[in-house]
């Protein structure tokens, strides 16, 4: 089995140098860059299964490089570290698709536990047996390409609102708990994951609006469920 390549974009020479090491001896690939541009100009050089980034560097900040990550390879997990606890922080990490986040200082079994997760969950979603297409009213998923088809035209989808699309449409006019979803998809229950599908889900609201007869409902408490409707 080939080993995980991991991009570690980290402006701290002390820390950098510590988090290379360390990732070597667990096994993994790491490739240490000292600014945002290096860790730019690296990542198109190379596939990698998984980034982490620091988020205040020089050059260039993490959530730009992750913009621009997203912009070529969607589906490309990022862990960001952050020496801020800030929400704002934390959120817009999220809005961008951020898998996870660690506040420093952090523990390397900490980390390792989180990148672990990450690829477990990433492989998962690669290697689960599905169908391979789900049809709930002008829409078709098309699950193994991540695309939605629908009377709009084609939607690209990232890797975690193709697993929601597939999981709400697996259980039509079903309540999804909240809970279930939010750790079959992201691995655990937290706060900030909540807040991740929260975001996923307005993306695709906005996605299924361009069909009136299929909608999310939220159900307070419970979880949300997708009514596909008579038309």
């Amino acid at each position: 089995m080939s080993k995980a390549k991991l991009l570690v974009v980290e402006d701290d020479p002390n820390l950098g140098d510590i988090l290379k090491e360390y990732l070597e001896m667990k096994g993994y690939e790491p490739t240490l860059c000292r600014d945002g541009e290096e860790g730019w100009n690296k990542f198109k050089k190379d596939k990698y299964d998984l980034c982490l980034l620091d988020i205040m560097m020089p050059k260039k900040d993490g959530f730009t490089l992750a913009k621009e990550i997203k912009k070529v390879q969607e589906n490309l997990p990022i862990l960001f570290l952050t020496a801020k606890n800030q929400k704002d922080d934390i959120i817009e990490g999220l809005k961008i698709g951020a898998d996870d986040y660690l506040t420093k200082p952090f523990s390397m079994e900490e980390l390792l536990l989180r990148i672990t997760a990450i690829l477990r969950r990433t492989q998962k979603s690669t290697e689960i047996s599905a169908l391979k297409t789900y049809t709930f009213g002008d829409f078709v998923l098309h699950y193994d390409e991540q695309f939605i088809d629908g009377p709009e035209g084609r939607h690209k989808l990232t890797s975690k609102e193709n697993e929601l699309i597939r999981l709400l449409a697996s259980e039509i006019n079903k309540l999804v708990n909240r809970s279930h979803a939010l750790k079959q998809i992201w691995g655990d229950d937290s706060y900030f994951n909540a807040r991740s599908m929260d975001v996923y889900l307005s993306k695709i609201r906005k996605i299924l609006k361009d069909d009136p007869k299929v909608q999310i409902i939220t159900i307070h408490g419970e979880g949300f469920k997708m009514i596909v409707g008579e038309g």
